[in-house]
C-alpha cells in the first residue's frame, strides 16, 4: 500500500480539503483508497471511528496525544495504516507532520517549509496547483507500506491457494540489546543498493517459488529508520504442507541477509556505527 501525507503549511481548511478530495479521486481510479485524518482538536474520546467525511473508502478520525492516539480507543495512525493495508492500494494521511512517507504541503508557506524527516513531493497553494500526472508516479516510486497482515492477505489471494495447507511467517524486529550489559539500541537505519536490492529480492522470491509444494513467497525489508521494538523484515510462505513452508521461511530469511545488498547503521545511547564496518 502506498502512503501519501497531506498537511497544511499556512493554508485554510478549504484549500486543504480540496487538495485531499482531488488526490483521493485520482488515486481511486487506480485502486482502493483509505483516508486517515489526524485532527489535533479532537480530544473527546469519541473519534477514531470509520466515517465517510473525507471521501475514499475508509476514513479514521484520530484524536490528540503524543503518539497520535485517539483518546479511549488505543488507535494510532500506525494502527489505522495496518488496518487499511490488507485491502487498500493507497492511504492518504491528513494532518500529520513529519510523516515518513511522501507528502504534499498545502499553503502559501509550503514551498519553504520542510518538517524533519519529511519527503515533500509537491508543495502547492491550492488544488489548482496540483500536477496529478506527476504526483502519482512520484508516490508509487517510493517504498510502500507493508505489514505482516497485508503480506499474509496477499498470499491468500494466490490462484493456487486452494492447494495450500500452510502459511509460515518470519518477523525480524529491532532488539534493544543482546545482553544485559549492552548499551540500548535506539534505532537502526537501513539503506539499500538502489535497483540491485529490489532485483535480487524479486529474483529470490521467484527462485523460492520454484520449489515443489511452494506456491507463493513474499519478502519485505524496511529501509530508513526503524526504532527499537519495531518490525524490520517479513518472510511469508504459502505452501502445501508445513514442512516445505518452514524450510522455505528459514532459507528465505537466510538468503535475504546473504544475497540482498542492504546496509545497516546502529544507533545506541552511546554510539553509532555502520555494522559492516565493525569486525
Amino acid at each position: 500500500m502506498h502512503v501519501l501525507g497531506v498537511r497544511e503549511a499556512g493554508a485554510d481548511d478549504g484549500a486543504l480539503e480540496s487538495v485531499v478530495d482531488r488526490v483521493v479521486d485520482r488515486l481511486a481510479e487506480r485502486g482502493r483508497v483509505g483516508v486517515v485524518r489526524y485532527d489535533a482538536t479532537i480530544a473527546d474520546g469519541t473519534h477514531a471511528r470509520e466515517s465517510t467525511t473525507l471521501g475514499g473508502d475508509v476514513t479514521y478520525d484520530l484524536g490528540v496525544d503524543g503518539d497520535w492516539t485517539a483518546s479511549g480507543t488505543g488507535m494510532s495512525v500506525g494502527d489505522a495504516l495496518e488496518s487499511l493495508a490488507t485491502d487498500c492500494e493507497y492511504a492518504v494521511v491528513v494532518g500529520v507532520p513529519s510523516l515518513q512517507y511522501p507528502s504534499i504541503a498545502v499553503g502559501s508557506a509550503a514551498a519553504a517549509e520542510r518538517e524533519a524527516g519529511e519527503t515533500v513531493i509537491a508543495a502547492v497553494d491550492g488544488p489548482g496547483d496540483l500536477d496529478l500526472d506527476a504526483l502519482v508516479p512520484a508516490l508509487e516510486s517510493a517504498e510502500p507500506y507493508q505489514s505482516l497482515a497485508s503480506l499474509v492477505a496477499r498470499v491468500k489471494r494466490s490462484p493456487r491457494a486452494d492447494r495450500a495447507g500452510a502459511i509460515a511467517t518470519f518477523t525480524g524486529r529491532v532488539r534493544a540489546k543482546d545482553s544485559a550489559d549492552d548499551a540500548p539500541t535506539q534505532y537502526l537505519e537501513f539503506e539499500k543498493y538502489e535497483g540491485v536490492a529490489d532485483e535480487r529480492m524479486a529474483a529470490l522470491e521467484t527462485d523460492l517459488e520454484t520449489r515443489d509444494g511452494v506456491f507463493e513467497v513474499e519478502l519485505y525489508h524496511r529501509t530508513g529508520i526503524v526504532e527499537d521494538g519495531e518490525d524490520i523484515v517479513f518472510v511469508v510462505v504459502l505452501a502445501g504442507h508445513r514442512e516445505e513452508a518452514f524450510r522455505t521461511v528459514e532459507d528465505g530469511i537466510n538468503r535475504l541477509k546473504d544475497e540482498v545488498p542492504l546496509f545497516k547503521k546502529e544507533v545506541t545511547v552511546e554510539d553509532e556505527f555502520w555494522v559492516h564496518d565493525r569486525p
